[in-house]
């Protein structure tokens, strides 16, 4: 029998969403995927972005595993050595052919040329690629966020939007970016506003159920009838089944929230709005409710200021062409953010490794440092692909051959057993990685 549904399927009515009981005629994550392999999480993948660039002497990480020095910079980072991989050397070359900032930002996820002249071409960005490749495995293919909003104007020949945006669904297109974080919290959690009766909302998650009954085993029908005849209270159906019978394959820690919706609107406080974005991608990551995320901290050219450490005098873009102890401060502010990511994630027990080690933790900047310098770009790893990536290392390829930003997503996309011949600029992977 071919297979052809997820066991993720879910039954969608007018403002509700029922999960199916496990089936055993569908596969756990892909259609080619063999049982034996299904009690494995899955792989996960997230981009946090911070604009900018960071202090230019102290941006670096010498050693390996637990005796790993770090720069300051990288200090908040200091409990997840183990679990880091620093990359030193990598570029995006079209980002050093056009201007400043936007023709930076806005292929640094695809390695495209970008248009100038307030045109918008780019070109899609990794994550959409992956998001493509496996979101249908999930209620939300993936999590654009971001804790400033887009700038719709022209800095030097070249749109804003650039600067505003490090995820494209095509070259043409940046992906819609979440800033409200209690419209973040209801896209993870909340289906379109019901606008049927409750009886009529269950009509429409039956006739769901109906039409999927043709395309299943015989064995699994008797199941679905069985479930079918307690709809009406799905919880109660969910825990009889687990009693009764033996599940194959991996669940996630939660099935729902563990922190209150957010509240509407931008929090006023920075460091409040980050922290929430932070949670909502964990929350997002330990729901399974999808394996993709992009956080963008800032924008590159950021306006924000930093009151909550005593960092009010300047905005962030013109801060950064400073080198002084306060520029570290904030740099250290931003690499806090991918900490506290990290240390709740590594707090999710997933079998035998945690969420972390099931991830892939991307943070970078469009330039290494706020002079605009993308000669090369700073680049660290959290999390080991599900036991695919080595990490507690420090590799350098500033003078490498092949040192290409898009070399290394051809070989996250292989963590993720997306395997392409070329993307971006690119047709190698980078084989330490």
């Amino acid at each position: 029998m071919k297979r052809t549904f997820s066991r993720r399927t879910l039954l969608r009515g007018v403002g509700v969403t029922v999960a199916l009981p496990w089936l055993e005629s569908v596969p756990a994550f892909s259609d080619d995927m063999p049982l034996a392999e299904t009690n494995e999480p899955p792989t996960r993948m997230a981009v946090i972005f911070a604009g900018n660039g960071f202090h230019k002497d102290e941006w670096w990480a010498k050693g390996s595993g637990s005796s790993m020095e770090l720069g300051k910079v990288l200090t908040p980072l200091e409990p997840h050595r183990e679990k880091l991989l620093f990359i030193r050397g990598l570029w995006n070359e079209e980002a050093t052919k056009g201007n400043i900032h936007s023709s930076q930002t806005g292929n640094l996820l695809s390695g495209a040329p970008v248009a100038s002249g307030g045109k918008i071409q780019s070109g899609t960005s990794m994550d959409q690629v992956i998001a493509k490749r496996i979101g249908h495995h999930t209620k939300v293919p993936s999590l654009v966020l971001g804790c400033e909003r887009s700038i719709a104007s022209l800095h030097r020949d070249y749109s804003m939007l650039y600067s505003s945006h490090i995820s494209w669904s095509s070259p043409t297109t940046p992906t819609p970016l979440e800033v409200f974080p209690a419209l973040a919290f209801d896209r993870l959690f909340k289906d379109a506003p019901a606008s049927a009766s409750t009886n009529r909302v269950l009509d429409a998650v039956l006739e769901d159920a109906k039409d999927l009954r043709p395309k299943i085993s015989r064995t699994d029908r008797q199941k679905l009838d069985e479930y079918l005849g307690a709809v009406r209270d799905v919880e109660l159906q969910i825990e009889r089944a687990v009693k009764g019978r033996r599940f194959q394959g991996w669940r996630p820690d939660r099935s729902e929230p563990n922190m209150p919706r957010p509240a509407d609107g931008l929090p006023q406080d920075i460091e409040q709005h980050m922290k929430l974005m932070c949670d909502i991608l964990v929350l997002a990551i330990q729901t399974d409710t999808t394996r993709v995320c992009t956080l963008k901290l800032n924008n590159d050219h950021s306006s924000l200021r930093f009151p909550h450490i005593g960092i009010d005098y300047m905005i962030h873009h013109l801060l950064s062409h400073t080198e002084t102890a306060d520029w570290i401060k904030v740099n250290q502010f931003f690499v806090e953010q991918l900490a506290y990511v990290a240390k709740k994630l590594d707090s999710i027990q997933e079998g035998e490794r945690t969420a972390l080690d099931n991830s892939m933790i991307l943070f970078c900047s469009s330039m290494i440092t706020g002079s605009h310098d993308a000669t090369q770009l700073p680049v660290v790893i959290l999390g080991r692909a599900g036991g695919r990536l080595e990490s507690g290392r420090t590799l350098d390829y500033l003078e490498k051959p092949n040192r290409k930003m898009c070399s290394l997503y051809l070989s996250m996309m292989d963590k993720l057993d997306i395997r392409l011949d070329q993307f971006g600029d690119s047709n190698e992977r980078l084989g330490e990685i």
